[in-house]
């Protein structure tokens, strides 16, 4: 895993995702996520090799590839972690995960998702706007929307790590986010920022995000349409989701698969129903949705 550095004392190793880090010295440094589980080692041996020893770890959200390897280095390296309030509270235990991540049930999760359970040492609040954290001051944008209580940091040197608030890998036929409309609504929040480099831990390295912003909403928005278009006939959820997987080819046949699927068909069901662009309807205690374009008979 390689280390580059962005600006003054930020850089980033270079896995499956960018994972940045902030140097508070020439041997320490403070983590800002944690990135998968399986490339432990290989940030581990990065750190090694670049004579670094880890006095913290910042996170941005709880998710399976950027946090399961918190309380590792937590309790390897004895350092605390920092959390936003509503993200520590997700995972603090395997029936909270259970309670986020509602499609996959408890020993799934606990066997899928165990390493992600954790307790923050420091808890970050909505309303804070920076955090002094193992000496280093760092500000904090909320950007919540792709989970619930998401957050951006701005290290020291005014690089701006966005976590996945945006993505520059549009390479994920369907991608998820907790809340369409509040993800969208984070990134023109984005908009306003004034930094020389923004991190994407999906994943590169640029000088500024206005086009990146652009296009990430207008790709919510065509995802959403596409799938509003598919339901031309009041359809069940299950009806829909199977739809949607045909539509974008999403046809695993793993069962945590086809339920990760179904939570992110949900999401943009969501944001459909709340922009009104779907009518849900209830008959013989089944709920159905169909788009606003089709007439009662299910017509366009």
């Amino acid at each position: 895993m390689k280390l580059r550095q962005v600006l003054g004392n930020t850089w980033v190793l270079e896995g499956y995702e960018l994972i940045p880090l902030y140097k508070t010295d020439s041997g320490h440094c403070i983590l800002l996520d944690t990135g998968l589980e399986e490339e432990r080692g290989a940030i581990e041996a990065a750190l090694h090799t670049a004579g670094l020893l880890p006095v913290g770890i910042l996170g941005t959200h709880i998710h399976n590839d950027h946090s399961p390897n918190h309380r590792y280095f937590q309790e390897k390296y004895r350092i605390p972690l920092a959390l936003p309030f509503g993200e520590a509270g997700l995972c603090a235990s395997i029936l909270s995960l259970k309670a986020y991540l509602f499609m996959l049930s408890p020993d799934t999760t606990a066997a899928e998702l165990g390493s992600m359970v954790c307790r923050a040492d420091v808890l970050i609040s909505g309303t804070d706007d920076s955090i002094l954290f193992c000496g280093a001051e760092f500000q904090i944008l909320h950007t919540p929307g792709h989970s619930p209580d998401h957050i951006s940091l701005i290290t020291p040197d005014n690089i701006c790590y966005v976590g996945d608030a945006l993505l520059d890998d549009f390479t994920a036929k369907l991608p998820y986010s907790f809340s369409q409309r509040h993800c969208m609504e984070s990134m023109e929040r984005l908009r306003s920022l004034a930094c020389p480099r923004y991190i994407l831990a999906h994943r590169g390295v640029y000088n500024e995000i206005a086009s990146l912003i652009d296009s990430n909403s207008a790709m919510i928005r065509d995802r959403a349409a596409r799938i509003a278009a598919l339901a031309d006939h009041p359809m069940t959820m299950d009806e829909l989701t199977s739809a949607v997987c045909r539509q974008f080819s999403l046809l695993s046949s793993s069962p945590q698969k086809a339920a990760l699927f179904e939570r992110n068909v949900r999401s943009f069901v969501e944001f459909l129903l709340d922009s009104g662009a779907l009518i849900m309807t209830v008959s013989n205690g089944m709920r159905y949705y169909r788009s606003v374009e089709t007439d009662g008979d299910g017509h366009a």
